[in-house]
């Protein structure tokens, strides 16, 4: 069951924070082209609101790894490629009846199911709440040292200051005269 979830699995990509699947990947799954999805979705247009279903733009396009481009002539995408969330594969299925459609359609909603059961295992919570626990654990060991740290340059700053303090008190104010050194002839 789990080996026949991987290539629709590897056809799920998040585009704008949502789950989604391409026209093209869909169109290949039922069996269909791409243009006779596309047909039956815009003849049922008002099953599909934004929600369900959007077209990519051409930044989000070139950004992503999902639509390549190859150098022949005519071979560049002329339309954006429309993308369905998972509410829209699943309306797809009122739009797409034939038997293979539907067969597909129940496989690519367990991926999706799938897809979702990973990403909200109890253990990867727990996990991430320990692991965002300790960071902040050894953040506060980081702060802390280093404010024990400047503790330390500040009086040992003060240190330095009274020590120069106590040599300039052991200076002599005003020099003493001194004596002449060498041949001193008197007058």
């Amino acid at each position: 069951m789990e080996k026949q979830l991987e290539p629709i699995r590897n056809k799920i990509y998040e585009i704008r924070g949502q789950r989604v699947m391409l026209d093209r990947d869909l169109a290949e799954l039922y069996g269909v082209e791409t243009r006779v999805l596309n047909q039956s979705v815009k003849r049922n247009a008002n099953r599909f609101p934004e929600d369900f279903m959007f077209q990519l733009t051409k930044e989000e396009c070139l950004r992503s790894q999902i639509v390549t481009l190859k150098e022949k002539r005519g071979h560049h995408i002329k339309y954006m490629p429309y993308v369905f969330t998972e509410l829209g594969v699943s309306m797809l299925s009122s739009v797409l009846r034939s038997e293979t459609a539907i067969e597909i359609n129940i496989e690519i909603m367990r991926a999706f199911v799938a897809f979702r059961h990973i990403t909200t295992l109890p253990d990867t919570s727990e996990r991430f709440e320990r692991i965002e626990s300790e960071i902040n654990r050894i953040k506060q060991e980081m702060e802390e040292s280093l404010a024990d740290q400047n503790d330390i340059n500040e009086s040992t700053r003060a240190q330095l200051d009274a020590i120069s303090e106590a040599l300039a008190e052991l200076q002599p104010r005003e020099p003493k005269p001194r004596r002449r050194i060498g041949f001193i002839q008197e007058e």
